[in-house]
């Protein structure tokens, strides 16, 4: 790890007078401090916005859940506010990493490093989600660009992510033994306004996966998902899984959502 300057901020505005050209921010620091020890990441300013009150909490009102940046994965699952609103929230979150990663690491940090395998950016996608930060509003599906790529300016700063509520929602990870990343995940909401299909782990960003989407407006069952074809040729092959096998995991994990929705 090379050397840096370490600031920790307040507020709000304070982190971001406090961003440079080379600047990151830090909350649960689940990727960034590995990255930077093994110098894949370096930074001339490190930012820490733990301290930031702002930052933290939950807040639900009858239309939307709207989480602080900074709140942990852990605080998301045991949330009795969260399990009765997006009880498919609550859930996705305690099957995050481990209870090391679920009690350090943060929503704002996930979606902000974007890793294609996470499983936040599904539920940002299904749940129309809206991302709040330092200098706006930003919908979900702008968001996301590409692996580990995101619509977020230098210096910007996430504040929190409001989610929409569905009448019925479910979130089906197929895990990678080891490290417990999504190899598949699917993420399934229904609104009023039609069904979102959120799909991580399978390209090299996430998706949403508008074939299921018809089928699903059309006939919400897992039996209308039977016959649809998955293109695998942007689909991510590697030594745990090949494309073929991740556009079956799709489809049968898609069905498992539907059917498990609430």
């Amino acid at each position: 790890m090379k050397a840096f300057n370490y600031h920790s901020a307040s507020s709000v505005k304070e982190a971001t007078k406090l961003a440079s050209s080379n600047s990151a921010y830090l909350s649960g620091g689940m990727t960034m401090i590995p990255s930077m020890k093994m110098r894949l990441a370096n930074y001339k300013d490190v930012i820490d916005v733990k301290k930031i009150k702002d930052l933290h909490g939950i807040k639900v009102t009858s239309k939307s859940v709207v989480i602080g940046a900074a709140t942990k994965h852990a605080d998301v699952a045991n949330s009795k506010e969260v399990q009765k609103a997006i009880p498919s929230l609550s859930s996705l979150a305690s099957r995050i990493g481990d209870a090391q990663v679920r009690n350090r690491g943060t929503l704002g940090g996930s979606i902000a490093n974007n890793d294609p395998t996470a499983c936040y950016p599904s539920a940002c996608l299904a749940l129309n989600a809206i991302i709040h930060t330092s200098d706006r509003k930003i919908e979900a599906e702008k968001f996301f660009k590409g692996m580990f790529e995101t619509a977020l300016k230098k210096g910007e700063l996430i504040t929190a992510v409001e989610f929409q509520i569905p009448e019925k929602s479910h979130y089906f990870k197929f895990p990678n033994p080891a490290s417990r990343y999504a190899m598949v995940g699917v993420y399934v909401a229904k609104h009023k306004s039609g069904v979102h299909v959120a799909i991580t782990g399978a390209q090299s960003v996430v998706y949403r996966e508008k074939n299921m989407e018809k089928a699903l407006n059309d006939n919400f069952s897992a039996s209308a998902l039977n016959g649809i074809s998955i293109d695998t040729s942007e689909l991510n092959s590697d030594i745990h899984a090949s494309a073929e096998y991740r556009a079956s995991l799709i489809l049968s994990s898609a069905k498992k959502a539907v059917e498990h929705c609430k």
